[in-house]
């Protein structure tokens, strides 16, 4: 498995942080070009940041799908809680928490004297608010999807029940849950709205205007103000002068809307915009730009190799023998090196690299081949004919089908290296897609090629694919291994394990626990 990194480019007048409270949450972070002990790199107040934005339909951020404005609005709005580099989780507008009632009830003491942007004071009002406009509008909210696939084992909740609310008074409010959940915390990391301006809209009810998306009206607690939106075009924000948190350093910051991903660079390139990201792989012509500074993180995407259990040869100990002698025998760091030119991170385990949750034994397989090949003689797979491909002990050749998306240039190079690796170790790999097909896909081929690809997948036609997914910030794996979503399609490679199981539904239900943070 490995990890890819994104990059964000960024201008050298504009390094400096956003508010003056504390390091931007960057990872893994890389700086090139000058001689930095040179540079006075001291913030100083005032100037402009350009961001780019992609087109959107809504300011609620409630309800927007859109994951440029998604991270945008974050400078407006705030949560009880939020995340830390290591994704573990940190009080935000909560000042403390204690956890009871068998670890089902969360009692929050929220941050004294926060206002709004328009200078009413933040309660728990406007948590209970929130939390009911979300639960009203279930899955039509972001959050509300959020807070199914976090909480919904099987991917269903009752949104009536799962979360309830109890407003003590101003700064306190006990949140209770349906059930004892590990991720608590992290569902309570949605962004909180005031409860006050969506009561003033003459007699409707408050929840239904706060789930307008046009006309939307931003008021947080966050570091910026919203100042203006021309649709399709920008939104402008001032810093927040009186933010709980520090006053920010620059004073405005503009989302400005471009068409998509290959626009936005363009226009960083040009000089139009501040920032750009990219998991692109080809960097250098920003390394070399002396305007620029380059700065590398872990992105949320990965590219992994599935297994067919619905194959015999896959299961039972054979089967086992066959996968670790695959993991060693596939060299990941050389697949990163040649590929993605360094930037990815080798991983045994579907989860953030930098998590919290990650013991030090997550990282076990190495490249060995010749660990690889004495598990494989272990198992009892001999070369009898000497052609350097294994037998069984019925003589017939330990031979696999790599499927992925031919569209995808960098799978089919690093197909080709896995077939080239595990040839090594005695398997034989047949590369079943159009190797010899090489051009640049136009957007209805693609989704064609995809469309065949994923039936493929769905009839278990294969037996091992290349794939890749985005992890959720919010760790479930549920749907990708629990033997249930099997018929439901998300755990496409038919894995069945009783243990896996009941390992998986730990993780989301927790054992009754008493916790206080202060």
């Amino acid at each position: 498995m490995i990890w890819k990194k994104n990059l964000i480019a960024i201008f050298m007048a504009i390094i400096l942080l956003l508010t003056g409270c504390g390091p931007a949450n960057v990872i893994d972070t890389v700086y090139e070009n000058d001689d930095d002990s040179t540079l006075d790199l001291s913030p100083t107040e005032g100037g402009q940041v350009i961001i780019p934005l992609t087109n959107f339909s809504t300011l609620n951020p409630l309800l927007t799908t859109n994951s440029h404005y998604h991270y945008f609005s974050k400078l407006i709005f705030e949560g009880l809680f939020d995340f830390n580099q290591d994704l573990s989780i940190e009080p935000k507008l909560a000042e403390s928490y204690f956890i009871f009632n068998e670890g089902k009830t969360i009692s929050i003491k929220l941050k004294n004297d926060i206002q709004w942007h328009d200078g009413n004071s933040f309660t728990s009002e406007d948590v209970q608010f929130t939390i009911d406009v979300i639960k009203y509008a279930n899955r039509e909210s972001t959050y509300g999807n959020i807070l199914e696939s976090s909480l919904g084992a099987d991917g269903v909740i009752n949104f009536n029940t799962v979360i309830n609310t109890k407003v003590i008074d101003d700064n306190n409010i006990e949140i209770t849950f349906d059930k004892q959940y590990l991720n608590n915390l992290e569902v309570l990391t949605f962004p909180i709205i005031p409860k006050h301006i969506f009561v003033q809209n003459g007699n409707k009810n408050p929840i239904i205007n706060a789930l307008v998306t046009d006309d939307y009206l931003p008021i947080g607690t966050g570091p910026y103000k919203f100042v203006s939106h021309e649709k399709h075009k920008f939104v402008t924000l001032n810093k927040n002068e009186n933010y709980w948190n520090g006053t920010p350093y620059i004073n405005e910051i503009v989302g400005r809307v471009l068409d998509d991903e290959e626009l936005i660079l363009t226009a960083f390139e040009t000089g139009q915009i501040n920032f750009a990201s990219t998991i692109g792989v080809d960097w250098d012509k920003y390394r070399q730009n002396s305007r620029i500074k380059v700065l590398e993180y872990i992105s949320p995407n990965y590219e992994f190799i599935g297994f067919n259990f619905n194959n015999g040869l896959m299961q039972d100990e054979k089967g086992q023998s066959i996968r670790k002698a695959i993991a060693y025998g596939i060299n990941r760091q050389d697949i990163i090196h040649k590929v993605y030119l360094g930037h990815g991170t080798q991983i045994d385990v579907p989860m953030y690299p930098d998590s919290y949750l990650l013991s030090s034994g997550a990282n076990t397989f190495g490249y060995n081949k010749d660990i690889a090949l004495e598990i494989l003689n272990k198992a009892g797979f001999k070369d009898i004919d000497e052609d350097g491909i294994l037998e069984d002990e019925n003589g017939v050749d330990l031979s696999l089908r790599l499927v992925t998306n031919v569209n995808n240039s960098t799978r089919r190079l690093v197909a080709d290296l896995i077939k080239d690796n595990l040839r090594d170790i005695g398997i034989e790999v047949k590369l079943d897609f159009n190797t010899q097909y090489t051009k640049e896909y136009d957007e209805a081929e693609s989704e064609t090629i995809w469309e065949e690809f994923n039936s493929k997948i769905s009839k278990g036609d294969y037996d091992m694919v290349l794939l890749g997914w985005q992890s959720s910030i919010i760790p479930n794996l549920y749907p990708m291994y629990h033997s249930s979503m099997i018929s439901k399609g998300t755990n496409f490679i038919n894995y069945n394990n009783e243990s896996m199981d009941l390992l998986l539904r730990d993780t989301l239900i927790d054992n009754p626990i008493e916790s206080k943070v202060d």
